[in-house]
């Protein structure tokens, strides 16, 4: 919105209908993609949002979603539905997350958090933050993890990048307010460039990789750690030692909270830690390129080969964990590089392929098989399901 403008409600014409008022169609109705066969995905999923990172420093995330209703996977949303936000989406779509009926992305090189309607993807609300890298809610506030100003340029996600940021700030969790959509207080000193949180009992865990911290003093090593936050204070209570370069954080909601690590790309492999309701840590496995939670459990996707460097097709093996026990998946990976997953139940899942991280990727929903592929953005890494 203009600076100096009023803002005044809009008045909604409802109609009604034989069984009542009718909702107004949606205004992305009007937005048609490639037509696929969603008869396996759950009936209560209206919408999956797909947002693909784009590649770092060229200014190219977009969002895509697949629209159940009748089964058009659209690219490019954001700007279709938004023409007069500048060049786009912006630079590096880094994470995404819908709230009741909001979706909000993070795009971390533009130091921007977006939120838009789920409804029909427009704009209503830009909020800057530093360096954002991932978001999770409890019922009154979003937290965002920040690098607080530091970044790299290349690709972090597979290792290799240039630092441009020489300063190796501490990160920081900011939080913003659900209802006025603004920042409020001051951020949380955390550990060094954190990832992925989750928020669980009043408690919110925030995972912190050292991606630059690993190049740079005092340490030259990455963080190995899990902040914990207390919601009401606000104030990091303790610290807990996982593994290096931690990603992703699920809450599986009966206690138990699990964290990716990324590794560090040579001796220590990727894979996944659970840290029950006593902070304690178990190694649940290894390998671990993609994750995901659904109803509590953890779905990953990995591969033993991932110190591979000569570009040899890789085999991909899949399992699940919950409180703690993996259990292995009959589940094919066609892809080239598995980058995002949606999963919505033990058999049924949506899987985003990079490809070679610069040309457009794709999503394949897979159910007993794969039923589909389209083509997605670049970077195809994230989902949410509306």
């Amino acid at each position: 919105m203009a600076a100096g403008l009023l803002a005044f409600p809009a008045c909604d014409i409802v109609e009604f209908g034989s069984n009542g008022p009718v909702e107004d169609p949606s205004r992305d109705e009007e937005l048609t993609g490639e037509k696929v066969d969603v008869s396996a995905i759950p009936a209560d999923v209206r919408k999956v949002f797909v947002l693909d990172e784009g590649g770092m420093g060229s200014n190219n995330a977009t969002l895509d979603f697949l629209r159940v209703s009748d089964g058009n996977y659209v690219t490019g949303a954001f700007k279709k539905m938004n023409p007069s936000v500048g060049a786009g989406l912006g630079d590096v779509g880094n994470d995404i997350a819908v709230h009741g009926d909001e979706v909000w992305i993070v795009v971390n090189n533009s130091g921007i958090v977006e939120v838009l309607s789920a409804k029909d993807e427009t704009e209503l609300a830009a909020i800057q933050i530093p360096t954002p890298r991932n978001i999770a809610f409890d019922d009154k506030y979003a937290y965002v993890s920040s690098w607080a100003g530091a970044y790299a340029t290349g690709n972090y996600d597979m290792g290799y990048y240039a630092i441009t940021d020489y300063k190796n700030p501490k990160g920081l969790v900011w939080r913003i307010n659900l209802g006025t959509r603004q920042l409020e207080g001051f951020p949380v000193e955390v550990g060094y460039q954190p990832e992925g949180l989750a928020v669980q009992d009043g408690k919110l865990y925030v995972a912190n990789s050292g991606g630059i911290s690993s190049q740079l003093p005092p340490s030259y090593s990455y963080d190995r750690t899990v902040s914990i936050i207390d919601t009401k204070t606000f104030t990091v209570t303790k610290t807990v030692d996982v593994q290096v370069n931690l990603k992703n954080v699920y809450a599986d909601g009966a206690g138990n909270v699990y964290v990716t690590c990324l590794g560090d790309y040579w001796s220590t492999h990727s894979g996944l830690y659970m840290i029950d309701r006593n902070d304690a840590v178990k190694h649940v496995s290894d390998y671990v390129s993609v994750s995901a939670i659904k109803d509590g459990i953890v779905y990953c996707i990995g591969t033993e080969d991932e110190f591979d460097w000569s570009g040899a097709p890789k085999t991909w093996k899949a399992w699940s964990c919950q409180n703690g026990t993996k259990s292995s998946l009959s589940w094919p990976v066609d892809a080239t590089t598995p980058y995002g997953l949606c999963a919505f139940d033990a058999s049924t899942y949506l899987l985003g392929d990079a490809g070679d991280y610069f040309n457009p990727g794709n999503v394949s929903l897979y159910g007993g098989g794969k039923k589909w592929t389209v083509t997605a953005g670049v970077c195809p890494g994230h989902f949410a399901i509306w």
